[in-house]
């Protein structure tokens, strides 16, 4: 089958048997690095060569001939690749298929071949069959075509197996696939499995990323002044982010004073007030794609904090370290619930989802909830070297006027862990001499 790209030297179409290289694409490490943002301490070609390898050797494990990828953050970890990373998570008509042994094939929007084909993670690169069917109202008509295509795929690069994987899809495609030959698997969380442990180059990416996060935070404890909104706060963290190297923060999770309390309030255009609490966590897509995940609280001057607000920090801090204290390999997911601090009865109601989660292209697994939620929302593993985790803290009373929320990074060792996010506390808010 042929290849059509658009070639940015012609007029025309034109017919590409081998890869495109991109322009930039004559140093060492893949023509990746295309900015004074983008480390070259990492690895471009060891990071994406190690976690296919991953990726392709569960897949021999569970008998997989192939998958095929929608979720963007996917299609990142097995091949680099990334192309209007926001507007693909809502329209899943971008796709690639990765056989246990073989070619990568990608299945594009039209005239983007270019921004991926640069990549030795990407063999081909054809017209997606899915774009636009759903806006069009087609997708009972396209669904046999793209199910017929991946069934050739698969009997030719499969191994024998037609067992195939989909992370997310319509139930339309599954059954098509069905209807061609493929025995149809659910591979989602199997996926997130494999990407709990970090190489160390993601680890590498994780802390570059935290350094780009951690001078947006910066940025904005330094932005807070009596009238500012939340919105101009957020604005000071996204803009650092993006000068940073970053690409797009998940959430907009900054808030203050009563706004505090309760937890996930968003940015506003409230104003905030001298002696209030500001809090936010960062949750932030950084360098190639890779999560910074901790919160802080600051207060707004003049003057000192309160009573009330350095018991309800000095809580959050202890929280947290004890949390990072007990956390080494080894241990299973139900102990570090169960040996977890143990949170006073008036800030119960409103505790944090979970004691910690998952760090990698995003908030990912494990996700270890505290006991009293363990048997709804827990499930068992052991904690692992490489594992990287966000220890979670939010302490504010059920009514009460403000709240506080702390989060450390830290990446669990052969011997214990080690702290990723290195932003200080505040010392008048813990009642340190200051």
């Amino acid at each position: 089958m042929s290849i059509i790209v658009f070639d940015p030297d012609s007029t025309e179409d034109v017919d590409f048997r081998d890869r495109m290289r991109h322009p930039m694409a004559g140093d060492d490490a893949g023509g990746m690095f295309l900015s004074d943002t983008e480390p070259s301490f990492i690895d471009t070609r060891a990071l994406r060569s190690e976690r296919l390898e991953k990726l392709r050797n569960w897949m021999a494990a569970e008998n997989y001939g192939g998958v095929v990828l929608f979720d963007p953050y996917n299609q990142r970890y097995a091949t680099g690749s990334r192309n209007m990373f926001g507007y693909f998570l809502r329209n899943s008509t971008r796709y690639f298929f990765v056989p246990v042994e073989g070619p990568i094939v990608l299945f594009e929007y039209p005239q983007s071949y270019h921004v991926s084909t640069c990549l030795e993670t990407v063999d081909e690169a054809r017209p997606s069959k899915l774009v636009w069917s759903s806006v069009s109202g087609r997708d009972d008509e396209t669904a046999d075509p793209f199910a017929a295509e991946i069934s050739e795929l698969m009997k030719a690069h499969g191994k024998g197996s037609m067992k195939i994987g989909l992370d997310r899809c319509t139930h339309l495609h599954a059954v098509a696939l069905q209807k061609f030959g493929c025995e149809v698997s659910d591979c989602q969380g199997e996926i997130l499995n494999v990407r709990a442990v970090k190489t160390p180059q993601e680890v590498l990416c994780l802390q570059a990323s935290m350094a780009g996060a951690e001078a947006a935070v910066c940025a904005v404890r330094d932005a807070i002044k009596p009238g500012i909104s939340e919105n101009e706060l957020f604005a000071v963290m996204y803009h650092e982010v993006i000068r940073q190297g970053g690409e797009f923060i998940e959430t907009r999770l900054l808030s203050s004073g009563q706004r505090t309390n309760p937890w996930f309030n968003e940015a506003g255009g409230r104003r905030v007030r001298p002696g209030e609490l500001v809090a936010l966590d960062t949750d932030t897509i950084g360098c190639y794609g890779y999560y910074s995940d901790f919160s802080r609280t600051f207060r707004c001057g003049p003057g000192r904090a309160t009573a009330y607000q350095r018991k309800l920090y000095r809580m959050a801090y202890d929280q947290v370290q004890h949390n990072m204290d007990i956390l080494k390999p080894g241990m299973e997911f139900r102990e570090v619930a169960e040996k977890a601090w143990q949170i006073p009865e008036e800030y119960v109601d409103q505790r944090y989802t979970s004691v910690m989660h998952g760090v990698g292209m995003h908030g990912e697994t494990p996700f270890i909830a505290h006991s009293m939620d363990y048997d709804t929302y827990g499930r068992d593993g052991i904690t692992q070297p490489g594992m990287v985790l966000s220890i979670e803290s939010y302490i504010g009373e059920k009514g009460g006027p403000e709240g506080v929320k702390l989060e450390d990074e830290v990446l669990i060792t052969e011997t214990g862990i080690e702290l990723l996010s290195r932003f200080p506390y505040e010392d008048d808010l813990l009642g340190r001499e200051v």
